[in-house]
């Protein structure tokens, strides 16, 4: 039982202290006129100015509450390494038998999770939890069981009692570890890149030469092994071998005695794009839609092209002087010869042999097709005669050969049953309202050829095919450009044109067979592109040598997919058929292992800020020592609480100190007893 004495004026206190003033000055008065009874009266006004003051005793009854130590323990993934889970839970349990064991002290066990790749040891979090859930004024103390390698420290967290950290691990611990300093998200192909790489070793690592060995694997590759210095930036020149997404592994191998491998490998995935598509647009005669292809290709800003056309045959005689033709003559032995090997595309817009390009100039296209080389023929009546360029060098890479027919009737362009799976004519826009045109030249279809879209009767209308390593694409019609147009509503000549180019550039998201993986944190959607109407199962090996078959589905024509989720971060290699790639889930090193050596150095400042301390598990499990409030709370071998007193008000009781009739009483008597003093005298 405890007992307070509180006030409740009846005046507010500015009022009381205006009394007061006159009480004090009427005392003064009758002291200095010389009345005996100035000390009786000074009593009486006491009386009633204490009176109004209203003092109350107030009485409670109390029962103690007990200490709460919040005690936890960090369960992330860098604390499973090595003895530190044994030592983790045997160190709790010990404690938490001490601190029960303990008169009047309770303990909170709190578990730190292992969260995300990316979040890292939350424990500043976990303790700001705990303590939203427990009252202020009774927690003793914080004790906390990890590594030391906390990814919250920063968290503003007002802490009411001691905070101790206890390290697992142990002084000999060390670490190697691979850091990418430098990787561009984006690459432009053909041109060289540079990646900043920087081996690690952290703690007690053991005298070496100072090189460690670091392997590279592109694309899922057997990788090449290199001998690299330790503690040093290693800038590394990458060329990207194709366009799309390319993915580059690099490993150190595991070291005798370190405490993990989980940080020796790093995995870059950079997407190569061209920086400009060089397109050589060669015209021959003049026509409606010759315009059109040009203005096609100039609207594109990521287009370098250059325009060769015959704007006055040979045969042309009108007594015009030589040298009125041109101002310079057209280089086209630096084009067709020199230089051909610069251009991405190539495009014969309804060119025939006319004598301007001889027979050696277009077997040098054929050679530069051969060779990995694009040429796509938009053809008009003049590849049916007897100039057609099918009648060339350039006869033997043509994916179909004219039947000198030309077939004057409009007709409605549509996609094949091939070209519905095809990914040049797969969902192009506005399918089956496209406008019609009014002329094709009919050409038979080779064997190895592919026919993505028809025109009169189902004849042959766009024809593609791979040629050694190039592609060709022949379009046997000169009246794309009605589409362009708009007439009778037009159609999709631009994306057909973006498609063709794309896939004539080996683009990988226009390959007719291909096997794609797209990752969204440990889950990966499978894709395989297909011109079949079935394929078998794909084949998953994952990081630590699993296997894994997994059925696809059809979700499109040619488009089989499914979905896998990744028990493990790293490399995954798919294969199905005869495609294979490779993909990544997370960061090959997640953030619990960025850094695993046992530390005070981030905690270090909080826990001096509560007058904590640090100890480390391996010297034994400290003891518990009872410390008062503000007083240092750590010493070698021992941390210590501070109890908090706090208790729980059952009862309380309040009584006047000076009752009514009190007050009369003593002012009365007082007052009377001054004015008979003054009176006897």
């Amino acid at each position: 039982m405890t007992g307070t004495i509180l006030f409740d004026p009846l005046l507010p206190w500015p009022v009381l202290a205006v009394l007061a003033f006159v009480v004090v000055g009427g005392v003064t008065l009758a002291l200095m006129r010389g009345l005996s009874g100035w000390a009786l009266r000074g009593l009486a006004g006491l009386v009633v100015l204490a009176a109004l003051a209203g003092p109350t005793l107030q009485e409670e009854d109390r029962a103690p509450l007990s200490d709460i130590v919040i005690l936890a323990t960090d369960e992330s993934a860098s604390q499973r390494l090595r003895d530190r889970p044994v030592q983790t839970t045997s160190t709790a349990d010990a404690l938490s038998a001490a601190l029960i064991a303990r008169d009047n002290t309770e303990v909170r066990r709190v578990t730190v999770p292992d969260g995300d790749e990316d979040a890292g040891t939350r424990l500043m979090t976990a303790l700001s939890d705990a303590l939203a859930e427990e009252p202020r004024a009774r927690v003793a103390g914080l004790i906390a069981i990890s590594d030391g390698q906390v990814h919250d420290a920063d968290l503003p967290l007002d802490l009411p009692a001691p905070l101790h950290l206890l390290l697992t691990g142990k002084e000999t611990d060390w670490d190697r570890r691979l850091l990418v300093k430098n990787a561009p998200a984006f690459a432009i192909i053909g041109e060289s890149v540079t990646l900043t790489l920087r081996v690690e070793d952290s703690g007690a690592a053991p005298a070496n030469n100072g090189v460690a060995p670091l392997d590279i694997s592109v694309g899922g590759a057997e990788p090449q092994r290199f001998n690299v210095r330790i503690g040093e930036d290693i800038e590394l020149p990458v060329t990207l071998p194709h366009g799309g997404r390319n993915v580059i592994q690099f490993t150190v191998p595991e070291a005798d005695g370190e405490l993990t491998d989980r940080n020796n490998t790093a995995l870059i995935q950079m997407n190569g794009v061209r920086d400009r598509l060089r397109v050589l647009l060669v015209s021959g005669e003049p026509h409606s839609g010759g315009r059109t292809w040009r203005n096609l290709l100039k609207s594109d800003s990521s287009v370098d092209l250059v325009h060769f056309t015959i704007l006055r045959p040979p045969e042309k005689q009108d007594g015009v002087p030589v040298s009125e033709l041109s101002l310079i003559a057209f280089p086209t032995r630096e084009l067709f010869l020199e230089k051909i090997d610069d251009f991405d595309l190539i495009i014969f817009d309804r060119y025939k042999r006319r004598g301007i390009l001889p027979a050696l100039y277009l077997d040098n296209v054929a050679r530069y097709i051969r060779e990995g080389g694009a040429v796509l023929v938009a053809a008009g009546p003049d590849f049916a005669g007897a100039d057609s360029i099918f009648r060339s060098p350039l006869g033997d890479v043509m994916p179909g050969e004219p039947s000198a027919r030309v077939l004057e009737q409009p007709y409605r362009p549509t996609v094949s049953e091939i070209g519905k799976r095809h990914p040049v004519t797969t969902a192009l826009p506005g399918a089956g309202d496209w406008g019609r045109w009014l002329r094709q030249i009919e050409v038979d279809a080779r064997d190895n050829s592919v026919v993505v879209m028809e025109g009169i009767d189902e004849r042959p209308l766009l024809v593609l095919e791979r040629v050694e390593e190039g592609r060709v694409a022949l379009l046997a019609s000169d009246h794309a450009w009605l589409w362009n147009r708009g007439y009778e509503g037009g159609g999709p000549q631009l994306e057909l044109l973006r498609r063709l180019a794309h896939w004539m550039m080996k683009e990988p998201e226009l390959e007719e067979e291909t096997l794609t993986a797209t990752a969204t944190g440990q889950s990966m959607r499978i894709q395989r592109r297909t011109l079949s109407d079935s394929v078998p199962p794909v084949t998953i090996t994952g990081p630590d040598g699993t296997v894994t078959e997994l059925d696809l589905t059809e979700a499109a024509p040619g488009q089989f997919e499914t979905l896998f989720e990744g028990p493990d971060i790293g490399l995954y290699r798919l294969e199905n058929g005869d495609e294979t790639t490779v993909i990544g889930l997370g960061p090959a090193a997640p953030k619990e292992f960025e850094a695993t050596i046992a530390t005070a150095d981030i905690l270090g400042e909080r826990v001096a800020s509560t007058r904590g301390g640090v100890l480390r598990i391996e010297s034994g499990t400290p003891r518990i020592r009872t410390v008062r409030e503000g007083r240092p709370a750590a010493g070698r071998g021992w941390i210590g609480i501070t109890p908090r007193q706090a208790y729980e008000t059952q009862d309380v009781r309040q009584m006047a100190l000076l009752p009514p009739w009190l007050v009369l009483l003593l002012a009365a008597g007082l007052i009377t007893g001054a004015w008979l003093r003054e009176g006897r005298r």
